[in-house]
């Protein structure tokens, strides 16, 4: 099978999913084994103990981090989708903790998580489980982290447009 072959494969399932094939995955899909592991890895956490609005408000709060417009467009959608309250995105996307305490506690683990690049101490991870987040979620919060480092990345390297179905 071509790359091309490939790529319109991985595209077909994306609007199959999204009614749209995002600019992120059309640039991932230059290696379809990249746009792969994303998809695949997006995938694998509907299964994760952290709700949907954790996930998106995880994935946003990575966006803010690694200063990624377009994925901040996209998590700030897919927080609205997930009932993520309008001032905690808000809030996240000034850099600040969500008011409600279960997303600032997966906010604050994401934050200490990049911030450490994973060196957390035996402290840390007391203070983490006592604010609600075990070790389970922690490396859910991992996973997240490395998922949206890698489309960070790559829309800092291609400078992807983003797309007009994520709204303002």
């Amino acid at each position: 099978m071509t790359v091309k072959d490939e790529a319109a494969d991985v595209f077909e399932a994306v609007t199959a999913k999204f009614g749209f094939v995002p600019n992120l995955i059309r640039e991932m899909a230059r290696s379809p084994a990249v746009a792969r592991v994303y998809l695949g890895g997006q995938q694998a956490m509907a299964s994760a103990s952290l709700s949907a609005p954790e996930q998106q408000i995880v994935q946003l709060a990575v966006a803010v981090y690694n200063e990624c417009p377009y994925c901040r467009a996209a998590h700030r959608g897919g927080c609205r989708q997930a009932g993520v309250p309008q001032a905690d995105i808000e809030l996240v996307e000034k850099g600040s903790l969500p008011e409600d305490r279960r997303l600032q506690s997966v906010v604050s683990a994401t934050w200490q998580v990049l911030d450490t690049r994973g060196w957390l101490g035996p402290s840390d991870l007391a203070s983490l489980e006592a604010d609600g987040i075990d070790r389970a979620q922690l490396y859910e919060v991992v996973a997240l982290v490395g998922l949206k480092t890698i489309s960070n990345y790559v829309n800092h390297i291609a400078h992807t447009p983003i797309d007009s179905q994520f709204g303002k």
